[in-house]
């Protein structure tokens, strides 16, 4: 018990601080804030599986916008992949790999040659993409989401001091017993 309420704290800590140097205004376009409910959504992945938004509710979850012609995003993955997916996969976590607008075999093609091993899920006419960015928003963004469906971490491009602070918000915030 007392473990559990020590992690609270430091959960609380470490997201009230990380709330404190982005509460201002996101100007890297999104539309949607730490602390705002995740938009409702539908992803299929590669292999089928279908993820909502209310079948993630318990999860701590990050959606990773990318696309098979971004530069930015095929840097980011292989850290996705061995600092995020492969150090968190075994907590209730998820990583859903969301490649806007390109079609499931172009998106497989991609997965395979990313060498990455989480999820991946198309996301035609990038709806899911477009409920929580601006039009014409750059793609590569993670979208860190708690338990409960909020969303708890932003991040835009690929900063390593910005990488640092999701792994160490994703790392607060699966550790609970």
């Amino acid at each position: 018990m007392k473990a559990k309420h020590l992690y609270l704290l430091a959960s609380s800590w470490l997201l009230a601080g990380l709330n404190a140097s982005f509460a201002q205004v996101d100007s890297r376009g999104f539309t949607v804030q730490m602390g705002d409910e995740m938009p409702d959504f539908v992803l299929h992945d590669l292999a089928g599986n279908t993820y909502t938004k209310s079948s993630l509710i318990g999860t701590t979850y990050v959606l990773q916008f990318t696309a098979s012609w971004c530069r930015v995003c095929r840097a980011e993955m292989p850290h996705l992949e061995s600092e995020v997916w492969q150090s968190f996969q075994n907590r209730p976590f998820l990583l859903l790999g969301v490649d806007l607008d390109e079609p499931h075999d172009k998106v497989a093609a991609f997965s395979e040659r990313m060498g990455v091993t989480y999820p991946m899920c198309p996301d035609p006419g990038g709806q899911v993409f477009y409920s929580i960015a601006e039009p014409k928003a750059g793609v590569t963004r993670n979208v860190v989401v708690d338990r409960s469906g909020r969303i708890a971490m932003l991040t835009r491009l690929f900063d390593e001091e910005e990488f640092s602070q999701m792994i160490d918000v994703i790392d607060a915030m699966t550790s609970a017993k």
